[in-house]
């Protein structure tokens, strides 16, 4: 066989099961290695074949975006690609290096080894967050065991949304695949990219090129044929290979707080720093949040949940507090970093721990949807309830709504073992967050808590008003008893009573506060 020298030189960089050229016709001019193995067809069946057949058609975008962005001389990839076959053939996917030689007509060398075809994307887009935050982590793993460096690249793509406006469907939809093709051809592993925003996107590439190659290449793809300009602007943020999820969801979490409480417009200058040192922050932060919860270095505040047949107490909700700040930017941190769990079990450590000093005393304890669905949870529970049994009867858990519910079967058994060992359940601020009517057909609940928006308005009557009775009155029908919060003035205690709300809570009755010798105030009695 008679091998040309740039063939050779184009495949002495490669390591590869297939080795392949696709010359400037779009066609695949020469194959040479395992190619029944890789592709399922021989050498000669390759020879010839259009280079957009071979491709999976979502992955083309990615390929080509990898292709044109190749100089004379210079290579490109790994990225993970799958081919294009036949309906009853079985899925395969390549890991694609590429490199374009200055004296070979203009033809693009590949190497391709075999990949399992998971390990490809299951669409040609962009990743959501929660896939891209497993990628990423899949990646910081590898990299740990092979030594590979790593980085956050962020691009903020000024002008896309206007260009995305001028155009018309069809070139808004081309727009897109060219963007989403150029943004996976850079990223490591041609999977781990996504958006952050209408003009701003992420992914996780190879460290030891300036950003400024990355920008001009994607600036390039995505421009030809725009109908308005698009500018580039990136930063990067090395990525330790600690393969740790809490870090990775660190990342997450100082990304999504900082693109909510950061300068609105373009990136700034220093955006790779001010990430850095947030990312560094919230490390810090979730350890001591971490020992906090193990040290129970938090106490419990308390607001008055009041009967309206009676208007007598009937419980108190117990709240956590860290300190004199507000909670909810660490409470919000603890379901993003994995903390949760472990909070809501101290609180219902702590709060077991004042019933036992408080005979007659009821508390309600909040459990977000995440604890909820874990069995671990529910054991430590059911040992924490049995450690204190003249607690009984005396503990309901308030399920909030910060997280859906994946499981509703799996939630109820749950709920249900909870409810065994005679603690209540309430569903919490019904009607605001991820909480639906399906809940109340599967789960088995004892209190729904209906959320304050409604209350506020429930005394101008209209549709909230109209919204209110009916939901009271299915409760009622399901033998469920309700809760108005954020009950705050004597008119508003009038017209949830009017609407046949069992409980009610509220500044109107008392702030959450650490007594727990609540007594009908004056503007209340």
């Amino acid at each position: 066989m008679s091998i040309a020298v740039p063939r050779l030189l184009g495949f002495a960089f490669a390591n590869a099961d297939l080795l392949v050229e696709v010359g400037t016709d779009g066609r695949i001019a020469f194959a040479m290695g395992a190619s029944e193995i890789v592709s399922g067809a021989a050498e000669g069946e390759l020879k010839g074949r259009a280079w957009d057949e071979f491709i999976h058609p979502d992955d083309l975008p990615m390929v080509d975006a990898l292709f044109e962005g190749l100089e004379d001389g210079s290579r490109s990839g790994p990225v993970i690609a799958r081919l294009a076959q036949a309906k009853d053939a079985a899925p395969r996917a390549v890991a694609i290096c590429a490199l374009r030689l200055p004296d070979n007509k203009g033809a693009v060398s590949c190497a391709l080894s075999s990949a399992s075809p998971d390990a490809a994307p299951k669409t040609g887009g962009l990743q959501d967050r929660d896939a891209f935050e497993e990628a990423a982590l899949t990646l910081l793993r590898n990299a740990k065991a092979t030594g590979a460096d790593l980085e956050l690249a962020m691009l903020d793509m000024e002008g896309l949304e206007a260009a995305r406006k001028g155009a018309s469907p069809a070139d808004r939809a081309a727009l897109d695949r060219k963007l989403s093709g150029a943004l996976r051809a850079e990223a490591y592993g041609g999977a781990a990219a996504t958006a952050l925003g209408d003009e701003r996107f992420a992914l996780v590439r190879a460290r030891g090129e300036a950003m400024s190659a990355l920008v001009r290449r994607v600036t390039k793809l995505v421009n030809a044929g725009a109908p308005k300009p698009i500018t580039a602007k990136a930063e990067a943020i090395p990525l330790k290979g600690e393969g740790d999820r809490q870090a990775v969801r660190a990342l997450r979490y100082c990304l999504d707080t900082f693109l909510k409480e950061g300068p609105g417009g373009a990136l700034p200058t220093d955006l790779g720093d001010a990430l850095s040192r947030s990312l560094e922050k919230t490390l810090d932060e979730v350890g001591a949040l971490g020992a906090a919860i193990r040290n129970k270095e938090f106490h419990l505040v308390y607001q008055p949940v009041i009967a309206l047949q009676t208007g007598g107490l009937h419980h108190y909700e117990a709240l956590v507090r860290f300190g004199d700040g507000s909670p909810f930017p660490l409470i919000r941190m603890a379901e993003e970093m994995d903390l949760i769990e472990a909070l809501d079990l101290a609180i219902l450590e702590r709060a077991l721990e004042v019933l036992s000093k408080r005979p007659g005393l009821k508390l309600a304890v909040n459990v977000s949807g995440r604890t909820i669905a874990s069995a671990e949870f529910i054991e430590s529970a059911t040992r924490a309830l049995h450690a204190f049994p003249k607690a009984r009867g005396r503990v309901m858990f308030e399920l909030t709504e910060s997280a859906a519910l994946e499981d509703l079967k799996l939630a109820d058994r749950h709920l249900t073992a909870l409810r065994n060992e005679g603690c209540e359940i309430c569903l919490d601020d019904f009607g605001a967050g991820a909480a639906s009517l399906a809940y109340l057909q599967q789960l088995k609940l004892d209190v729904l808590k209906i959320d304050g928006r409604y209350i506020r308005d429930l005394q101008r009557g209209g549709r909230e008003a109209t919204f209110v009775k009916h939901l009271v009155s299915m409760c009622k029908e399901l033998k469920i008893r309700t809760l108005a919060e954020m009950v705050e003035t004597e008119e508003a205690e009038a017209a949830v009573r009017d609407a046949g709300v069992d409980y009610a809570q509220g500044w109107y009755y008392g702030a959450a506060s650490d007594d727990l010798d609540w007594a009908p105030n004056k503007t209340a009695a």
